[in-house]
């Protein structure tokens, strides 16, 4: 590439900067893939040096984790209907529609790799947060007495998204419309409040 076609790094700082930076990374997963978001090319696309981004980020890994953690903050709701299954239909749909985008697809593969190095320190908590999102809906239904005391919410939300996350990594099934609803059917089937 010629000196005339290669934009000169902006001198972006702080928050600027890493909006920049991860805004650029997204995009380019969605037009790459993993394999075409490398650390130089997030840099140029975002008009930055590449030292920068690895002097914030350090790893590959970690750019993108912090990247696709932001955008899928903003992608899926926190719904406050007061109704929990349809709270959970709600968020569980939305998960299911952005593990179907390339985003979403990315981050669950790089998120789901143990022992991937430089990932592995970000991995637990990344995943440890998301599911504390589905613990709260949980958590709300059974204070108003819409499913049983003894529920365990960290159970709940990963046997809500456990089926989304098979289906992407393990099976390739579809994450069909209406796939949500009943993952939530039949995990609260079983954590309804016991009569008698």
């Amino acid at each position: 590439m010629s000196a005339e076609h290669t934009p000169t790094p902006l001198r972006r700082r702080g928050e600027p900067m890493r909006r920049a930076v991860l805004a650029a990374t997204v995009d380019l997963l969605t037009a790459e893939g993993l394999a075409g978001t490398t650390v130089a090319a997030v840099a140029r696309a975002a008009g930055v040096h590449e030292t920068s981004v690895y002097r914030r980020w350090k790893t590959r890994e970690n750019l993108l984790l912090d990247a696709l953690g932001s955008h899928a903050d903003d992608a899926l709701p926190a719904p406050d209907t007061g109704d929990v299954r349809r709270d959970l239909v709600q968020l569980m749909s939305a998960v299911a529609g952005y593990l179907s985008s390339p985003q979403g697809a990315a981050l669950l593969q790089l998120g789901a790799s143990p022992g991937a190095g430089a990932v592995e320190a970000e991995r637990l908590p990344y995943w440890d947060a998301r599911l504390r999102h589905g613990e709260v809906l949980v958590r709300r239904g059974v204070e108003r007495g819409e499913l049983d005391p003894e529920t365990d919410p960290r159970l709940v939300a990963e046997m809500l998204a456990g089926p989304l996350f098979a289906r992407v990594l393990l099976t390739g099934a579809p994450l069909e419309e209406g796939l949500a609803r009943r993952i939530v059917d039949l995990a609260l089937d079983g954590a309804r409040p016991r009569t008698g």
